[in-house]
This record gives C-alpha cells, structure tokens and sequence, in this order.
C-alpha cells in the first residue's frame, strides 16, 4: 500500500453517512494504529474494530500494566531482570468476553489502576526497555494468531510487531490539540488540571517514545496518515472505513 496522508478537511467522503458495513467473517485482516500521545488511537482503535466487527488489541494497556507492575511491587525501574521476571509470572492477558477487553494481571482486572497519574508518568521509561519490550512483542504476535480479525493500536505495531500488517494508519494531531484534549478528559473526570502541564507531559513523552533504542515512535512507510486535528472522532473511523473497505476488496479478488 502506498503510503498516503489524509488531512484535517471535513470532506464529503469522511462525513456522509454510511450503512453498516463489517470485514466478512471469514476475511482474516491486522489492521495497525500507531501515534503519539493523547491523539485517541485508543478510542478509535476500539470503536473501529467495533463498527468492523474484529477484535481490538490495546498495546498501550499491555505497558501501562507493567509500570503498574513496577510501582506496587515497589520494583526499581533500573532492575530489568526483576521487572522482567514478575511482569512475565503476572501472565498478562486480556479478557475477550468484555469490551472493550480487559487487562489481567494474575487473572485480575487491574483496568482501573493502569490508568492512574503515577502510572502514565511512568510508562514510557518502562515501554522503553529492551528485554520489556521483546516479551510484550512476542504476546502481541500470540494474540493476533489466536484473534486474526484484529485492529492493534500502539507505537510500534506497524513498524516492528506487525510489518506485514494488511492496513497501517499513523493517527497525528498537533501536540496543543492533543494536550487540549486529554486536558479536557481529565476534567470531565474530576481533575483539576493546567492545558499547559499537560502540554509539557505531552511534549516529554513525544520525545522519549521517539528517542528509544528499542520499538521508537515512528510512522511506517507505508502507513496512511490522518491528521486529526480538526476532525472529530466519526470523521476518523469514516476515513478508515474508507481505507479498509478498498483494502478487504482486493485481497478478496486475489
């Protein structure tokens, strides 16, 4: 697929209305959704493979555990082995009977803890290590033998987990836009919080996620990308249906 950018103007094809429309059940698709920080791959991705009817893959979730991991069981980050060895005895997985699924850590939900202030301030220096990071790679590729019908969001999913991936999007938005944003969602959740701390935590982990050694922030080749900044979150999934539909009808004609 060549890569393509599809920026932020409310045209006709993003914003018409469409019927419902899903991947056919025996059409085996990985879907990829890499970004920064604060731009919703996490909703997007969730509420597409929703409207697709495929499976969702949160790979955000997957480190966010680990640095909670880290911060209970009062785990020096420097100490890998050790980090390592209890991230893997927690056995994480996701529970595919909610949705969207659930992050378990030795059988337990632990949704509600990954997404606390300490463990966001946390998570790209865990996301960052390398031993970390070939354990969570190799769970990645597990799911998605196990859940072929799958739409993965994170940093590195089109660029290293999946590289062969049959759709790959790179979700952007002007750093102001996205510290506005998340600014706006800890509000609505009771938070009193400042548009340009967050903007400087944005800033901070743009540039941590892309200067890391091992899966660094990148966008893929081949990956189209959006530049939500002015689009709302309908004229995004409408822009990737788009996408995906094209892409569905030619690997079924062969």
């Amino acid at each position: 697929m060549a890569r393509g950018t599809l920026m932020a103007t409310a045209s006709a094809q993003l914003i018409r209305f469409r019927p419902e429309w899903r991947v056919p059940q025996d059409q085996s698709i990985i879907i990829t959704i890499d970004g920064p920080a604060g731009t919703g791959k996490s909703t997007i991705a969730r509420l597409l493979a929703h409207r697709l009817g495929l499976d969702f893959l949160d790979t955000g979730a997957m480190y966010r555990a680990a640095a909670a991991i880290c911060i209970d069981h009062q785990i020096d980050p420097d100490d890998v082995e050790k980090l390592c060895e209890v991230v893997a005895d927690a056995d994480l997985h996701f529970d595919w009977q909610t949705d969207p699924p659930a992050m378990l850590a030795w059988l337990k939900p632990i949704d509600s803890r990954i997404r606390d202030a300490d463990v966001t301030a946390l998570v790209s220096r865990i996301a960052a290590i390398g031993k970390l990071r070939e354990h969570m790679v190799r769970k990645q590729r597990i799911i998605a033998a196990q859940h072929p019908r799958l739409v993965a969001e994170g940093r590195d999913q089109g660029s290293i987990v999946f590289p062969d991936a049959d759709v790959k999007f790179y979700l952007d938005a002007s750093p102001r836009i996205r510290a506005h944003r998340r600014a706006e969602q800890l509000r609505a959740e009771g938070a009193a919080v400042e548009d340009e701390r967050i903007l400087e935590e944005i800033i901070r982990r743009d540039t941590m996620d892309a200067s890391r050694q091992d899966g660094p922030l990148i966008c893929p080749d081949d990956a189209i990308v959006i530049d939500s900044s002015n689009l709302e979150i309908p004229e995004v999934i409408a822009a990737m249906e788009t996408v995906v539909r094209e892409r569905v009808q030619a690997l079924r004609m062969g």
